[in-house]
């Protein structure tokens, strides 16, 4: 019977163990942030939530950078516009991050366009493994949601373990450090 009970405590010390280290295991995880911002407003909140997520910070960058008139939503002919009409444009991008490989989770930052994310987005998703990461997807936006985004996300690339994306327009760094933790990230 003595022997049972050793052996029972010394079973139920290593379940212990194991938890803890599990639970630093997913504390410790390698975090990006990763944006791609036309106008400078997703700059701010992906510099934001890198610190709240103690994350490291890349800029999703296109090879020809966009000017106001590319950006202009109302011009039928203006690039955004165009881009935004064929479902298959990839702008593309400069500034490749060599070691996706470290990171476990990976945040995707990008504004709404035309109730979606802009292609680039697709172009960065494209270029890269995702196997074995969790991203989730954040936006601005300047009176749409990010839901349609999210689903054209999980539509497009449905290996990649999505969570749910969230619009962070005016959110603050309290605001941020809850969702972070709320996720699990840190």
């Amino acid at each position: 019977m003595m022997l049972m009970a050793l052996l029972t405590i010394s079973m139920s010390a290593c379940s212990q163990t194991n938890k803890s280290k599990d639970t630093k295991a997913m504390n410790k995880s390698k975090v990006l942030v990763a944006y791609f911002s036309a106008s400078g407003v997703t700059r701010g909140v992906a510099r934001q939530l890198s610190e709240a997520a103690g994350a490291d910070l890349h800029e999703i960058k296109p090879q020809q950078p966009y000017t106001d008139a590319d950006l202009d939503w109302r011009d039928k002919q203006s690039r955004s516009t165009i881009e935004m009409q064929d479902k298959s444009s990839r702008p593309a991008i400069t500034a490749k991050l060599q070691n996706m490989a470290d990171y476990d989770v990976v945040f995707v930052g990008f504004p709404i366009w035309w109730y979606t994310c802009p292609t680039i987005i697709n172009t960065f998703m494209e270029s890269y493994d995702f196997k074995g990461k969790t991203v989730i997807p954040f936006a601005t936006s300047g009176g749409s949601s990010i839901n349609k985004a999210c689903d054209d996300l999980r539509t497009a690339y449905p290996d990649v373990t999505w969570k749910e994306g969230r619009l962070l327009n005016g959110v603050g760094k309290k605001d941020l450090e809850a969702w972070v933790k709320k996720l699990g990230v840190r």
